[in-house]
């Protein structure tokens, strides 16, 4: 192995840019893995940081001559495993391609490399009054080309979509080192078939994305408003989710947080919290002027009617993200009381009450601290493990009960990851969910772009027979 790992790095040093290519522990040991707790990961080989279009092709003619698993990698904010090295491979990294290529005000649009921040990409285009919509939890760490990997949606897919309805195009890296362009710049547009739209969320099995072309919308005429209500009993918020669907409102947010995630926060951030707030249900609206208020005064009492109590509606921009900030911190919250194991299951709106119910019962039965956070609006729920570090009894416990809301999500008609990826995490839910024609498409795709199965192995769809 250590002739192995000597031959790829020298191989890599003598094509690329000096310094570009790493072989040192920290750097190894720092791109391993993404965030994706008990997801396998071996030391890489090397890792290149690729600066330009030119790196990466050498970085891929040198690993496919040489038969080396490619593994790309962003931030490494990745919740499913999706970055995870396996042995003797290159972990390609893009965090340095940060450049905004182009913006396009008339036909809003702009061209950005795949290193940019999500929340970089919005601040930039916002200076040209236009707006980028998806806005996953972690937008200030993610980088637009992990976002295309996994098809990120956030707090705002309910309304405007996930990633795949803001990209329009990219450049992308083939398993032989051949460039493609793909997609177009245009508002439409159907010559063959929609490479582009294959390339998001296939987690860098088919491709390396290096640079996207991303749709963007107006940024004036938006009036946020938000409304947030706490509720005594999960279900209770999970039957205003439901109402909210049933009455046909489609707000810009609708997210949840469960007492777990409330009191994780409150104990944070020094707050203070009713006794009686197992769930808090946070809404917001952009509609501008009347419309913008009824739909407020819509959903406030959608949730009264539902046991909201404490309804609360905020029109103030520090007063909206002010009622928001919880949701945002939860996360990081929990982090701070062990490994998170991070569910991402999506089941049909209506399904929301349901489905929360079990999580609770799969939490006492399999006896784990399970915290649920959802973008309830679209049915994307993301219960959170907490396991207390070196409590190995604690994390068997809590795979068990992680493989149980899969299989409980495909009962209720649901897909088993929303937004996060298959990764190496759902490689058994996924086996559970697609047919075997439909993996058998998958195998050809992947057969026909990348022959020597090189890109990313192991990754976003299991092989027909594997165990």
């Amino acid at each position: 192995m250590d002739t192995v790992v000597t031959t790829v790095a020298d191989r890599l040093r003598a094509v690329l840019p000096e310094g570009a290519v790493r072989t040192d522990a920290e750097t190894l040991d720092r791109c391993s893995h993404d965030d994706a707790e008990w997801a396998a990961f071996s030391r890489p080989a090397a890792v290149v940081l690729a600066t330009s279009l030119e790196d990466v092709v050498a970085t891929v003619r040198v690993a496919a001559e040489l038969g080396s698993p490619i593994v790309p990698r962003g931030a490494g904010s990745g919740l499913s495993g999706g970055a995870n090295a396996v042995p003797g491979a290159v972990v390609l990294s893009l965090e340095r391609m940060t450049a905004v290529l182009h913006v396009d005000r008339a036909e809003r649009f702009a061209v950005v490399q795949a290193g940019v921040i999500n929340d970089d990409l919005r601040r930039h285009v916002a200076q040209h009054g236009l707006w980028y919509p998806p806005d996953p939890a972690s937008q200030s760490i993610s980088t637009i080309g992990g976002n295309v990997a996994t098809n990120a949606g956030g707090i705002a897919c309910v309304k405007y979509g996930v990633t795949r309805d803001y990209v329009l195009g990219m450049t992308v890296v083939l398993a032989d080192g051949s460039v493609a362009r793909l997609g177009r710049s245009t508002a439409k547009g159907v010559t063959g078939y929609d490479l582009t739209g294959l390339m998001v969320g296939s987690e860098g099995t088919l491709g390396i994305v290096v640079d996207v072309t991303v749709k963007l919308l107006p940024l004036e005429g938006r009036e946020e408003r938000a409304v947030v209500g706490t509720f005594r009993s999960l279900p209770d918020a999970g039957r205003a989710v439901a109402a909210v669907s049933a009455a046909g409102v489609v707000p810009a947010a609708l997210e949840l947080i469960d007492r777990m995630c409330l009191h994780a926060v409150a104990d944070w951030q020094g707050w203070d919290l009713p006794e009686d707030a197992n769930a808090l249900l946070m809404a917001k609206v952009d509609e501008p002027g009347p419309a913008g208020e009824a739909l407020q005064a819509r959903i406030a009492t959608l949730f009264e009617e539902a046991g909201g109590v404490d309804v609360e509606r905020a029109v103030d921009r520090d007063e909206v993200d002010r009622l928001f900030l919880a949701r945002r911190l939860a996360y990081p919250a929990l982090e701070r009381l062990g490994p998170v194991l991070t569910e991402d299951v999506c089941v049909p709106r209506g399904a929301v009450p349901e489905m929360l119910a079990r999580i609770e019962r799969i939490a006492a039965e399999s006896d784990v601290v399970i915290a649920n956070i959802a973008h309830a609006g679209d049915g994307n729920l993301h219960p959170l493990i907490v396991a207390p570090v070196g409590d190995e009894a604690a994390a068997v416990r809590a795979k068990v009960a992680f493989d149980r809301i899969v299989d409980e999500c495909r009962a209720l008609g649901g897909t088993v990851t929303g937004e996060h990826g298959v990764g190496l995490l759902k490689l058994d839910g996924a086996r559970a969910e697609l047919s075997p024609v439909v993996l058998g498409m998958h195998e050809a795709i992947k057969l026909a772009l990348d022959p020597q199965g090189i890109l990313n192995p192991g990754k976003a769809f299991p092989a027909r027979g594997a165990a």
